[in-house]
C-alpha cells in the first residue's frame, strides 16, 4: 500500500513532491541526489547557531530536502497532525512519537545533547531521543544524523557512520526504541572516535553514511 497522508498520491505524486512523480523509486533517487549536494550548506548554517533549537532541526531537513519536497521543513504536526507513524520489520515494530509530542522529544534530546559531558557518555541515547522524535513523512534519518554530527563534534569526538551496517544500525535502532539507551549506545559507542579538528572530517562521515 502507498504511504499517502495527504490523500493526494494521484494528482500531486508521492509526499507531494516536487516533481509531482508517483514512482517512489524516482522520489527516493532523488532524495539521494539532494543530501550531499545541500550538506555543506546544512553544516554552514547549523555551525552559526551557538544553541540548537527545534527550529534549526526544522531547517536543517528544509535545507537538505527542499528541491525534493514542497513541504521540507515542516514537521508532521503541520503536515499530518492525525497521523501515527509507526515502522514495522523483521525485528519488530518502532513506534515513534505523537505529532503533538514530537517537539517535546526533540528538545529534549536537544538539551541533553548539547551537555558535553552527557554527549560524549551516552551519544546512543541522544540518537534515540531525537529518532524517536521522528518529526518528518521522510527523510528524517538523514537530518537527525547532520544534527547528530554536530552535536558530537561539539562535544569533542565524531562517529564513523563510514564503517556502520545499516541493518546493524536499524537493528540497534530498534532495541533502543522498544528498550531505550543500551541498543543504540553499545553501537554508537563502538564507531566513537577522537575528537575532530576539522569539519571536513565530519562532512565526509556523513557524506559516506547510510542512514
Amino acid at each position: 500500500m502507498t504511504f499517502d497522508p495527504f490523500g493526494d498520491f494521484e494528482t500531486r505524486g508521492y509526499l507531494r513532491n516536487v516533481a509531482r512523480t508517483r514512482d517512489s523509486k524516482i522520489v527516493r533517487q532523488k532524495e539521494h541526489a539532494s543530501f550531499p549536494t545541500s550538506l555543506d550548506a546544512a553544516f554552514t548554517k547549523l555551525a552559526s547557531q551557538k544553541t540548537l533549537f527545534y527550529d534549526d532541526v526544522l531547517g536543517t531537513h528544509k535545507i537538505l530536502f527542499e528541491a525534493v519536497y514542497l513541504w521540507a521543513g515542516r514537521d508532521r504536526l503541520a503536515t499530518a497532525p492525525r497521523l501515527v507513524v509507526s515502522k514495522a520489520n523483521d525485528r519488530g515494530k518502532i513506534s515513534f512519537a505523537y505529532p503533538q509530542d514530537i517537539r517535546r522529544a526533540i528538545d529534549y534530546g536537544l538539551d541533553h545533547g548539547q551537555d558535553k559531558k552527557f554527549m560524549a557518555a551516552k551519544p546512543g541515547e541522544i540518537m534515540g531521543y531525537l529518532a524517536h522524535g521522528h518529526p518528518f513523512l521522510d527523510g528524517n534519518g538523514r537530518t537527525i544524523m547532520v544534527l547528530h554530527c554536530v552535536l558530537a563534534q561539539r562535544a569533542g569526538f565524531s562517529i564513523d557512520w563510514a564503517t556502520t551496517s545499516k541493518n546493524d544500525y536499524l537493528a540497534a535502532l530498534t532495541k533502543n526504541l522498544k528498550t531505550p539507551i543500551r541498543g543504540i549506545w553499545m553501537l554508537i559507542s563502538s564507531r566513537s572516535s577522537s575528537a575532530l579538528s576539522h569539519e571536513a572530517t565530519l562532512r565526509q562521515h556523513c557524506r559516506c553514511a547510510r542512514p
